[in-house]
Formats: structure tokens, sequence, C-alpha cells
């Protein structure tokens, strides 16, 4: 089985693409739905109220809270990253096994700090969605929420989009209209599935 790692900074248009993927009927692992997942489970609530108590609100997490608390602190970001990326990894470790043991062709992981983490390593290969500077502010700062100072904390994390580029098997634009980009899925998706054939052959 082919593992795919998909990725790409904010509002890049990852996600939008992870979702073609998956209405071309490919298993798609999304890191960030895991995340919502962990949260909401009793014993991460615990770990997380102890250090960071001010992001617990009516016995739940706040993400809103806990994010504005762990960018503007890295000490405290490896903190929470600490205790949220193995739980995510066993989540994502048993979506492989699932699939593989029915003998899927590939699957896609959704992945939004694959480069950033070092998880390319475990990856057949790469995909980043891109589209220009200018698009990508524009998409970002028209989210609920957003302002200048978060889109450039988040910025500051985020490996630059050239690098990503220059690093990735596959780039899809996402540039253009919704349709260019379902298209160059659906393109890439066939490669997958052929090349899979090929190796079993």
């Amino acid at each position: 089985m082919i593992i795919v790692g998909l990725t790409g900074s904010i509002a890049m248009g990852k996600t939008t693409a992870a979702g073609y993927f998956a209405t071309e009927g490919v298993p798609v692992f999304a890191a960030d739905d895991a995340v919502h997942e962990i949260y909401c489970d009793s014993s991460t609530i615990e770990e997380v109220a102890k250090t960071f108590p001010a992001a617990i609100v009516d016995n739940a997490i706040d993400r809103q809270k806990l994010s504005a608390i762990v960018l503007s602190d890295p000490q405290k970001l490896k903190t929470l990253e600490a205790l949220i990326h193995p739980l995510v990894r066993q989540k994502r470790e048993k979506f492989i096994s699932r699939w593989k043991m029915q003998n899927c062709p590939f699957v896609v992981l959704d992945i939004p700090l694959l480069f950033e983490a070092g998880e390319e390593k475990a990856m057949d290969y790469t995909i980043v969605v891109s589209a220009p500077p200018e698009i990508q502010r524009a998409r970002a700062l028209a989210r609920p929420g957003m302002t200048e100072e978060k889109l450039a904390n988040i910025l500051a994390r985020q490996m630059p989009d050239t690098e990503k580029r220059s690093r990735a098997d596959f780039i899809l634009d996402s540039s253009s209209s919704v349709d260019n980009l379902q298209i160059q899925v659906r393109r890439l998706a066939e490669k997958f599935r052929n090349s899979h054939r090929i190796r079993g052959t």
C-alpha cells in the first residue's frame, strides 16, 4: 500500500484537496480531525487542565484559548505537542493498519506540519497544496477570528511555502478554481492507483 502525505501552509487549500481525494474514494486520515477527537477525550482534558488551566471552559478544552496561549510561548507549544503528537500518531498507525489489511491501493495522510515535524520520512510520496502569497494571505484573513498578528504567528511556525514545494514529490496548484484543483487531484489519484498496479506486477 502506498502512503501519501498531503500538506500545505495555512489557507492554501489543503483541506479542500483532501476532500477531493475522499470524493475519489481514497481513504484520508485528517490529523486535525484526530486532534479534535483527542481534545474531546476526558483523559486529555485532565492533562491539559494541569498545564493550561485557562484553556478549560465548562470542563472542555477551548481550542481558541489554548491556541492563543501556546502561540505566544514556544515552550508551551512544545509541551502541548509532546502531549498530543504521540496520540495522533497512534490514531494514524491504526488507520494505516486497517486499510493495509483491506489491500487498499493507497491512502492519503492530511498532515498540516508534515515537513516541520519530519513526518515525510514515513511517506512514500508527498504532496504540497500551494498558491501565491497574496492569495494565501487574502484567504487566511477572511477567516473568522483571524488577525494579522495571529496569521504572523502561524506562518512563523510553518516552513516557507517555497521550501515545501522544493521538497514535495507533487504540487497541487490551488490558485485558480476549485474545479481545476479537483481535476488535479483526480489525475494524481489515478497515478497512484497505476503505481500500485505496477508495483504489484
